[in-house]
């Protein structure tokens, strides 16, 4: 009993040095499997999958133009109404839709947004001194900022909704039907590709050295294996970068990205653009006469 205990003791502080690799490569995978998860909502049978690309296309401007322009709460709640009945026919999980934009959009919105409530004039919610400076946060900045933050997760609801259910081919097509500059298009999907590169290189990476760790290890000598892999990853990135730029020209690459996708515009594309303008200029009225 006295000598199983230090073991123990022992295998926790073990457990708790080496946690850190187990959970960054458990969310890397994690984001990989997301992301692969996002893709197959992308190919399922729900309502805005079968809408033509350049129509959600248009459609997710429109609405995004609408949430900019209203300055109501009740503007955006119809537009982010709209958003969750468009999620709940194109069968997008509630859970994983809200969850994947409203858990960090509050906090770096509201870091922007922050200065705002202490100097727009009005009435004061409280005046505390400190020192020489006073903390006092005025009513009409509170509710500025609430409504900037609520137009920024619209907007990104709006946004995400696009992408989960377009496959990532069809919006970067979509993008060149709606006469955007080829190499903001090229750019963007070449980031996206080697994000999946990237995240797979240092999956590889992890498990290695997980595999590899028997003892402990100190906390200087995580911190060199960390520098290390860091300079590690941006080597393979300059090469990985060379040699996919090779094989593109080697297949006959010029510039232009093609996609053999043939879209076509029916009745129901229409309608639905139609829909999204009714409600969208709803919600631009609603902001009007609603305070």
């Amino acid at each position: 009993m006295t000598t199983a205990a230090p073991a123990v003791g022992r295998g926790r502080r073990l457990e708790g040095r080496i946690g850190w690799l187990e959970q960054t490569l458990g969310g890397i995978t994690g984001n990989i499997e997301q992301a692969i998860f996002t893709e197959h909502h992308a190919r399922s049978a729900g309502w805005l999958q079968r809408r033509d690309p350049r129509a959600k296309m248009i459609g997710l401007l429109v609405a995004i133009l609408a949430a900019s322009l209203t300055t109501s709460l009740a503007g955006l709640a119809i537009l982010y109404a709209g958003t969750l009945g468009a999620a709940r026919a194109s069968r997008v999980p509630f859970g994983f839709f809200v969850k994947r934009v409203w858990l960090g959009i509050p906090f770096f919105a509201g870091i922007v947004v922050l200065p705002a409530i202490f100097f727009v004039p009005g009435p004061r919610v409280f005046d505390l001194a400190l020192g020489p400076a006073h903390l006092a946060p005025s009513w009409n900045g509170l509710a500025g900022a609430f409504i900037f933050v609520s137009r920024v997760g619209v907007s990104v609801s709006l946004a995400v909704l696009l992408v989960v259910t377009t496959p990532w081919a069809d919006v970067l097509k979509s993008l060149r039907a709606l006469k955007v500059p080829q190499v903001f298009v090229l750019v963007l999907s070449m980031t996206y590709r080697y994000i999946f590169l990237f995240l797979h290189t240092a999956n590889g990476i992890l498990l290695a050295r997980k595999s590899r760790v028997v003892g402990r290890t100190s906390g200087g000598e995580q911190r060199r294996w960390i520098t290390g892999t860091m300079g590690n990853l941006m080597s393979r990135a300059f090469k990985m970068s060379n040699d996919v730029y090779a094989a593109m020209l080697s297949r006959g690459f010029a510039g232009e990205i093609r996609s053999y996708a043939t879209y076509r515009l029916r009745a129901s594309d229409v309608a639905a653009l139609g829909g999204v303008a009714v409600v969208a200029a709803a919600a631009v009225l609603v902001g009007r006469l609603l305070p």
